[in-house]
This record gives structure tokens, C-alpha cells and sequence, in this order.
């Protein structure tokens, strides 16, 4: 788990507490009827909820504010009510939501779904990185397996359910079609990042990521760089070894600040990348905009700081 997770996770095992008296197997619709009660933990996987359960859900994301650093998230009563009632879960796994983990044990419910994206994708505890959103082949298993749990939970709706899931699977095509465009024109592309946020994105595209995962896995846990590691990273633009930086927006501090003003110095272009959906877009719609600002730094050599 992140270092910077733990004190979530920590601090919200007394609130999670105060509700399991409260919070009882009944709290989820169990009836078949109604609206499905969904919680996303990431705006991300509540936005692919919402696609897919369309009227017959309704749907919350718990971290939603691309404007703060998800890492320090600390997880509420309120939160802790909102997780508790819901039919249907989607969590990323990974420790990177764990304050769900411990919501959910202290309101247990056997009628209740919960798809966590590790266990769904089959990754282990040990995988380093886990902004699995960002990989093509994450949000189609995701897709299929909430299309499975709500027909299981609304069954006269499941052909409702099965026309959204074929929606959504087809409203990836032209994402993919852009990855595949982007990697035939220009893999092989030198990288550097802050975190490893978008470090799945940019393997699908074909670009060399010279950023060593140490250095991405030190910002991310919020561990204080080496000064080797500084160097290095300073290097990568002084001496131009990069055509784009990928800059994650949420998580700044003086050390990524300094490797932005060294990137623009060298005029390098600037792309920016999220851990939570930016407002306005879909998580398609996200997923495309980035792949676009990356082709547009690399042939247009523009920045994209926000999108």
C-alpha cells in the first residue's frame, strides 16, 4: 500500500466501526426492485457504472476532486454510510482504496457485489503500479463484470443491461483506434514521468519511459528523492533525452515542480495526466483526450498542462 494510504485506512477503522451497529444485511436493495444502489470508489469506475446501469442504478463516486492529491483522501462517516448501503461495488484494489476493504468488513452484506479491479484482472499484491485504469484492457473486463452483477441483481433488466455493456464496448474503438495510430507512427518515443499514472497508457503507445519506476515509486509513496534520482531526472531534459514530460497534475510538490520548470526550460512539452476523472469528461472521453495531447506534444512539440 502507498505509505501516504495508510492514514486513511487507519483512521477510518473508528468511523467504519460506529457504523457496523447500524449497518446490517438488510441495508442494500436485496429486493429486485428500485434503482440499484452503485458506489464507485474512483469517479472512473462510477462514471462506467452509470454507462452501463443507465436508469436502473444510482451511482456515487467516493473520490471524485481532481484538484487534490487522491493519496491523503480520508474517508468519512458520511462516506462510510454511502459504501455500506450499496448493492454493487467497484473498487481498484492494490491499496489504493483500501478504506473501502474496511467499510465494507464493517458492514457486512452477503447480497452485496463487490468487483475489486486487482482480484477481477488476476494481479497479484506485489504488482507496483496500480493506476490500472490507464490500461486498455482494464475497463472492458470491468465493463463485463458490472453488466453481470446488475443483471444478477435486477434479472428482468438484463437485456436492458447487455444493449449498454455493447454501447460501451463500442465507444472504446475510437480510443483504440488512436493507440494503435500513435504506436505504428511513433513508438519507441523517450518519455519521462513524475508517477507511474499513466506509465499503462504510455506502454500501450509504445513509448519509452525513461524515468526508472524507483523515482515514479518515491513520489507516489511519498518518499523523499535521492539526489542521484534528481539528477537523473534533471538530465533527461537538460540534455534533451525526452520529447514529452508526463506530469501528473495531482500529486505536486517542490521536487516535481522543479522537474516541471526544468522541462519547459528545455522546452520539452508538458502533458498532464489525472488519478481522478477531470470534470466534463467520460472515462472514454478522458481516456482519448490524453492519447491526443501525447500525439500532439510529440508531433506539434504542445503542451497540454491541463485538460
Amino acid at each position: 500500500m502507498p505509505v501516504r494510504r495508510l492514514i486513511a485506512a487507519v483512521g477510518l477503522a473508528a468511523a467504519a466501526g460506529l457504523l457496523a451497529s447500524a449497518c446490517s444485511a438488510s441495508s442494500a436493495t436485496t429486493s429486485g426492485s428500485g434503482p440499484v444502489v452503485a458506489v464507485g470508489a474512483q469517479s472512473t469506475y462510477a462514471s462506467v457504472i452509470a454507462q452501463i446501469g443507465g436508469k436502473y442504478v444510482r451511482v456515487t463516486g467516493i473520490e471524485t476532486n481532481p484538484n487534490t492529491d487522491p493519496h491523503t483522501f480520508e474517508a468519512s462517516a458520511s462516506v462510510s454510510e454511502v459504501v455500506s448501503a450499496a448493492d454493487l461495488i467497484v473498487q481498484n484494489g492494490l491499496g489504493y482504496d483500501s478504506f473501502m476493504t474496511t467499510i465494507e468488513a464493517a458492514s457486512p452484506n452477503q447480497a452485496r457485489k463487490i468487483i475489486d479491479v486487482q482480484h477481477l484482472l488476476g494481479l497479484p499484491d506485489s504488482t507496483p503500479n496500480p493506476h490500472l485504469w490507464y490500461s486498455p484492457s482494464t475497463m472492458p473486463a470491468v465493463a463485463r463484470a458490472i453488466a453481470a452483477d446488475l443483471s444478477q441483481l435486477r434479472p428482468s433488466h438484463a437485456a436492458y443491461f447487455r444493449a449498454r455493456l455493447a454501447t460501451f464496448q463500442a465507444s472504446l474503438k475510437p480510443w483504440f483506434a488512436a493507440i494503435a495510430a500513435f504506436r505504428t507512427a511513433y513508438a519507441g518515443t523517450p518519455v519521462a514521468t513524475t508517477e507511474p499514472v499513466g506509465d499503462y497508457l504510455l506502454q500501450a503507445l509504445g513509448m519509452r519511459n525513461l524515468t526508472p519506476f524507483g523515482l515514479q515509486a518515491d513520489i507516489m509513496n511519498g518518499v523523499d528523492l535521492s539526489p542521484q534520482f534528481v539528477t537523473l531526472e534533471d538530465s533527461l531534459f537538460s540534455q534533451h533525452k525526452v520529447r514529452v514530460f508526463v506530469y501528473n497534475q495531482q500529486v505536486v510538490d517542490s521536487v516535481t515542480a522543479s522537474f516541471l520548470t526544468a522541462a519547459q526550460q528545455a522546452h520539452i512539452p508538458v502533458v498532464g495526466v489525472y488519478e481522478t476523472m477531470p470534470a466534463g469528461y467520460t472515462y472514454q472521453s478522458w481516456m482519448l483526450a490524453e492519447v491526443h495531447a501525447l500525439r500532439a506534444a510529440v508531433v506539434s512539440k504542445k503542451s497540454t498542462q491541463k485538460l
